[in-house]
C-alpha cells in the first residue's frame, strides 16, 4: 500500500519511506456517527433512569451545575481537541459533531469532521429552516437529529412528529430511538432511513436502549459513541456493548462503522485501495477485541496523528509534531497539542482517562 499526498496511489515505484507494520489488522479509518465533541471533558453526570432526555437535562443543570460550571473553564479549543482524542485513540478518522460547525475543524484539525446539517430535537428547535443555514453546509446534505430519546409517550410520539414536520424528505438520519414503538418502527422502516444507535449512552440515561425489534430489522445502522457525559469511552467500547446485546451480526458492526456510515452520510467509501483517500487504522489484535492500547497507528488523510513510539520515524518524515501519552500502559505518540491537551483534562477530570483504558 502506498500513500501521497493524502490519498492511497498504486504501490510502484520509489518510495521516500516504507514501513513495516508487523501482524495486525489494516483497516480504514473508523467512523464515529454521533459524538458532542465538545463534551468529552465531562464525567457521567446524572441521577439515571430518567423517561427522556429532556428530563436528564433539566436535572443536569439543576443539581450538577456546579460541577458543570467548573468544568465549563476548559477552553473551547481545548475541548474540540481531547474530543478528537478520544476517537483517535479507538481508530476513528471521522466523526459526526452534533453540534454548530466550528472554524476550528480546518485543514489543521487532527479529525475528519462530516459535513452534515445537525438539529437538536424536535422539541428544541421547532424552527428547522433556520437551523439549516448560514454555515457552509449543503442544503440537501443529511440532517441528524436526537429522536425518540427516551421511554415515555412523549418520545415515542416524536417519530410521527418528526413526519408531521416533513423531516423524512429531508435525508433524514436519526440518533437513539430508544422510545420507537410498533407504529414509530413501522414508519422508520417503512421510510427507509439510517438510525444512529448508542447503546451505552442510552443504558446509562434510561436503562434500555433502541428496540430489537427496530435495530436488528434490516435497516441500515451506524454507531455513535456519544459524548462521555452519557458514553461509556470510546467508539471500540461501544462496538463491544452493541455485540454484547446480539441485536445485529458482526459484519453489520463492521459496516455500522465504515461503509453503512460512509454512504449515510455522504463521505468518500472507507476502502485500503487507491485512490481512496488515505485514513487509515492498524490494530494489533481484532477489532472487536481492541481496546486503545491496541491501535498501534492512526492515519488521517495521509499523516500520523495517534501511534506507537515504534513509528516515531513516520512521524518525523511526515512533519508532524508529537508527544508522549501512556495508553493502557502503553507509551504512545500523538500528534501536537493533543497530549498535552488529554493531561489538562484530566487534572481537571480525573474520570476522563477512561478513554485510555
Amino acid at each position: 500500500m502506498a500513500v501521497e499526498g493524502g490519498q492511497l496511489v498504486e504501490p510502484s515505484g520509489a518510495f521516500d519511506y516504507v514501513v513495516d507494520l508487523g501482524p495486525g489488522e489494516l483497516r480504514p479509518g473508523l467512523i464515529n456517527a454521533h459524538d458532542h465533541l465538545h463534551r468529552n471533558h465531562l464525567p457521567r453526570l446524572g441521577s439515571p433512569p430518567y423517561s427522556n432526555a429532556y428530563v436528564w437535562g433539566e436535572d443536569l443543570h439543576t443539581r450538577w451545575g456546579e460541577a458543570m460550571a467548573r468544568l465549563s473553564g476548559v477552553p473551547r479549543r481545548d475541548a474540540l481537541l481531547f474530543g478528537a482524542l478520544k476517537n483517535l485513540v479507538a481508530g476513528v478518522t471521522t466523526a459526526v459533531h452534533h453540534d454548530p460547525w466550528q472554524p476550528e475543524f480546518s485543514d489543521s484539525f487532527p479529525l475528519r469532521i462530516a459535513r452534515v446539517r445537525v438539529v437538536n430535537s424536535v422539541r428544541f428547535e421547532s424552527e428547522l429552516a433556520a437551523r439549516w443555514s448560514g454555515d457552509g453546509t449543503a442544503r440537501d446534505a443529511p440532517l441528524c437529529i436526537h429522536l425518540a430519546e427516551g421511554t415515555d409517550a412523549q418520545s415515542a410520539a416524536e417519530i410521527a412528529e418528526a413526519d408531521q414536520l416533513g423531516l423524512f424528505e429531508e435525508r433524514l438520519v436519526p440518533v437513539h430511538l430508544v422510545g420507537a414503538d410498533d407504529p414509530g418502527i413501522e414508519l422508520l422502516r417503512r421510510a427507509r432511513v439510517p438510525i444512529v444507535w448508542c447503546p451505552s449512552s442510552n443504558l446509562f440515561l434510561f436503562e434500555r436502549t433502541a428496540p430489537r425489534e427496530l435495530v436488528g430489522s434490516g435497516v441500515a445502522v451506524l454507531l455513535g459513541s456519544d459524548a462521555l457525559v452519557t458514553g461509556a469511552g470510546t467508539l471500540l467500547d461501544e462496538l463491544r456493548v452493541a455485540r454484547a446485546l446480539g441485536y445485529v451480526t458482526d459484519r453489520s458492526l463492521e459496516d455500522a462503522v465504515a461503509l453503512t456510515a460512509a454512504r449515510s452520510l455522504d463521505l468518500a467509501a472507507p476502502t485500503l485501495e487507491p485512490p481512496g483517500v488515505a485514513d487509515l487504522v492498524f490494530f494489533t489484535c481484532p477489532l472487536f477485541d481492541a481496546h486503545a492500547c491496541d491501535v498501534a497507528l492512526v492515519v488521517v488523510a495521509g499523516r500520523p496523528r495517534f501511534g506507537d513510539r515504534r513509528f516515531a520515524r513516520l512521524f518525523e518524515l511526515c512533519a508532524v509534531p508529537a508527544e508522549t501519552l501512556v495508553v493502557g500502559g502503553v507509551e504512545k505518540l500523538v500528534e501536537e497539542p493533543l497530549g498535552s491537551v488529554a493531561r489538562r483534562v484530566f487534572a481537571l477530570s480525573p474520570e476522563c482517562q477512561r478513554i485510555l483504558e
